[in-house]
């Protein structure tokens, strides 16, 4: 973990909702706009909450190291802000949330651990 004492946040978008933006936008999208697109303040969480809420998924202790110095350019929050998305394609919407989001990434990484004859890494 790079700087900002893990409190840096981000709003998470599942892969599928990505793919689901792209076909209005293909559709209807005027040339030269631009849109924001991402899992909005509701799915966001700071890099210390994530990993809590993984160790509280998986039943184990992460391992991990924290570095003081920040990543170059990186910001201390960044949540997107969806009303142009929302405005100009309203059949788009965030469907999954974050625990559920979390809940998956845990059971395809456990799923290619084991797999690979290993497990979670813990502390």
């Amino acid at each position: 973990m790079f700087g900002h004492k893990g409190k840096q946040v981000r709003d998470n978008l599942h892969w599928s909702e990505v793919i689901q933006a792209f076909e209005p936008f293909r559709q209807r999208g005027m040339p030269g706009e631009v849109y924001n697109l991402g899992g909005g303040r509701e799915n966001s969480i700071s890099v210390l909450e994530a990993i809590n809420k993984i160790e509280q998924i998986t039943g184990k202790k992460l391992t991990w190291r924290y570095q003081e110095r920040n990543r170059v350019g990186d910001h201390i929050c960044y949540i997107s802000d969806l009303r142009k998305m929302k405005s100009h394609f309203s059949e788009w919407t965030v469907t999954r949330s974050l625990d559920s989001i979390l809940e998956e990434m845990v059971r395809a990484a456990t799923l290619r651990l084991e797999g690979a004859g290993c497990a979670l890494p813990v502390a």
